[in-house]
C-alpha cells in the first residue's frame, strides 16, 4: 500500500505539473482551463489525501478486511450507454447482492470512512435527520444537471470504478487530465497496461472489494457494474476465476453519440479539447477495443458463467431477460425481489428519456461506424439473449409456467442509461 501511495502521489504531481507546463508538442491550455485547474487540483488532492488517511487507518484498525474471501462475484460489463446503469439498479434490489453506493465510491472507499459516515448517519437519525434532509436538498440541486444523462443520488448503486480515484486510474479523470498515459492505458487495459502496473491496480481493486464486503457482510455476493471495465475483462476473468459475468451490448451507431453526448458537458467544463483536440477520435477508437476485447475474452466462456444481453432485449421484456439471466447463471430470485422487479418493469415502461443526441452533432458518419464497428458488434451480439427464444426453464421472473405467455416483440420506451 505504501508503494502504491508513493507512486500515486508522484503521478499526481506529474499531472499537476503537465497541466500548467505541457510537454513539447502537446496542446496549449486555454486561460480558462488554467484558472479552473488551479481551483480543481487542490480540492481533488485534498479529497484523495483524506482517502489515503482512511486506508492507513484501515491497516491499523480494521485489518480483518484482508481475510474476507470474495466468492463468485457478479460483474456487469459492456459498452457505455447500453442500459447497464438501469440493469445494475434492478439487480441491486435483490437482497442476495451487495453493491457500492455513490457515497461509498466518492467519499468512503476505506472501511474507516464508511464507519465514520454510517455512525454519523445513525446519530443524525436519532435526532430527527436534520442533516439528512439538508443533504437530500443539496444533492437534488448538485446532481439535477446530470439527470437526463445519468441520474444519480448518494444512496443509489453506482460503478465502483470511482474507487480507483485515489490511484488516479478512474477513466473519467481523462477529462481533467487528458494527457495522462495511465488513464488512456486504462481504456485498453488488457492490451496496453504494463504488467507490473496491472498487478498493482488489480491488487488495489481487490482490496476495495474486500473492504466493501467487510462492512456490508462477507456472506453476500458482490455485484459490480462497470461499463468502463470492458478493457479489463480478461484481467477480471483471470483474477476472479469463479466470477459470473453479464455483458450488455448496444449498436455502435447508437452507443458512440450517446457516450460522447454524456461527457460533452465535462469536456466543455474542463476545456479538454484545448489540450487534446483529438479526444473524441481517441474515444471512438477505444470503443472499438471494448467490443473486440469483450468478444475475445468471453466468446468461449461457459454459458453458466457468462450471459450476453442487448439493450433492445432489455427494452422489449425486462422480466423475461432477468429470468433468463438468473436461470443461465444459476441464481435464485427471492419472492421479495420478484415483486420489486415487477414494479421496476412498470417504471421502465413509462420512462421517457430526455437525453437527445445525434451522429451529426459530432460529425460522425453512420456508414463509417457500421463499416468499422458493425462486424465487431454483430460478432458479440450473436451470443446475446433472445427472449423470444428463451428455453422453458428461463421463464419471466415472478411467473409460474402457467402464467407464461409466448414472448412478443413490442415497442417500448428506452431504459434509463
Amino acid at each position: 500500500m505504501l508503494r502504491l501511495f508513493v507512486a500515486s502521489a508522484a503521478h499526481l504531481l506529474t499531472l499537476a505539473y503537465r497541466t500548467f507546463v505541457p510537454a513539447r508538442g502537446a496542446g496549449r491550455p486555454s486561460l480558462r482551463r488554467l484558472l479552473l485547474m488551479a481551483g480543481f487540483l487542490p480540492l481533488f488532492t485534498l479529497v484523495q489525501a483524506i482517502h489515503w488517511v482512511g486506508f492507513l487507518l484501515d491497516e491499523i484498525l480494521f485489518r480483518g478486511y484482508r481475510r474476507v474471501v470474495i466468492r463468485e462475484p457478479f460483474f456487469v460489463l459492456g459498452v457505455p450507454r447500453s442500459g447497464t446503469t438501469h440493469l445494475h439498479r434492478v439487480l441491486a434490489d435483490d437482497e442476495h447482492f451487495t453493491t457500492f453506493s455513490t457515497w461509498e465510491c466518492l467519499f468512503a472507499p476505506s472501511v474507516t470512512e464508511r464507519r465514520f459516515w454510517l455512525g454519523l448517519g445513525r446519530l443524525d437519525a436519532s435526532i430527527g435527520r436534520p442533516f439528512g434532509r439538508l443533504l437530500s436538498w443539496l444533492e437534488t440541486r448538485a446532481f439535477s444537471a446530470m439527470h437526463e444523462v445519468h441520474s444519480m443520488r448518494l444512496g443509489d448503486p453506482e460503478e465502483d470504478y470511482f474507487a480507483l480515484m485515489p490511484v488516479l486510474a478512474c477513466f473519467i479523470l481523462v477529462l481533467p487530465f487528458p494527457h495522462s498515459a495511465l488513464l488512456w492505458n486504462m481504456g485498453t487495459f488488457d492490451r496496453d497496461m504494463p504488467q507490473a502496473e496491472r498487478e498493482r491496480l488489480l491488487d488495489y481493486y481487490y482490496r476495495c472489494l474486500q473492504k466493501h464486503l467487510y462492512v456490508h457482510g462477507p456472506h453476500k455476493r458482490l455485484l459490480s457494474k462497470n461499463a468502463a471495465f470492458a478493457p479489463l475483462a480478461g484481467s477480471l476473468a483471470t483474477r476472479f476465476p469463479d466470477a459470473r459475468f453479464l455483458i450488455c451490448l448496444r449498436e455502435p451507431e447508437q452507443t458512440l453519440p450517446s457516450q460522447l453526448s454524456s461527457i460533452e458537458s465535462g469536456i466543455r467544463f474542463f476545456d479538454a479539447l484545448s489540450v487534446t483536440p483529438d479526444l473524441r477520435e481517441r474515444l471512438t477508437r477505444q470503443l472499438a477495443f471494448y467490443y473486440a476485447n469483450l468478444h475475445r475474452v468471453f466468446q468461449r466462456m461457459p454459458e453458466e458463467r457468462c450471459v450476453w444481453v442487448t439493450m433492445q432485449t432489455l427494452r422489449s421484456d425486462l422480466l423475461g431477460a432477468i429470468g433468463h439471466i438468473y436461470w443461465q447463471l444459476g441464481f435464485t430470485p427471492s419472492a421479495g425481489f420478484q415483486t420489486r422487479l415487477r414494479r421496476q418493469e412498470e417504471r421502465a415502461r413509462i420512462y421517457r428519456s430526455s437525453h437527445s443526441y445525434s451522429l451529426e452533432q459530432f460529425g460522425l458518419s453512420r456508414a463509417k461506424i457500421q463499416r468499422e464497428l458493425g462486424p465487431l458488434y454483430e460478432a458479440v451480439a450473436a451470443r446475446s439473449v433472445q427472449v423470444s427464444a428463451v428455453s422453458p426453464p428461463a421463464r419471466r421472473v415472478g411467473e409460474s409456467p402457467s402464467d407464461q405467455e409466448p414472448s412478443r416483440s413490442r415497442r417500448e420506451p428506452a431504459l434509463p442509461c
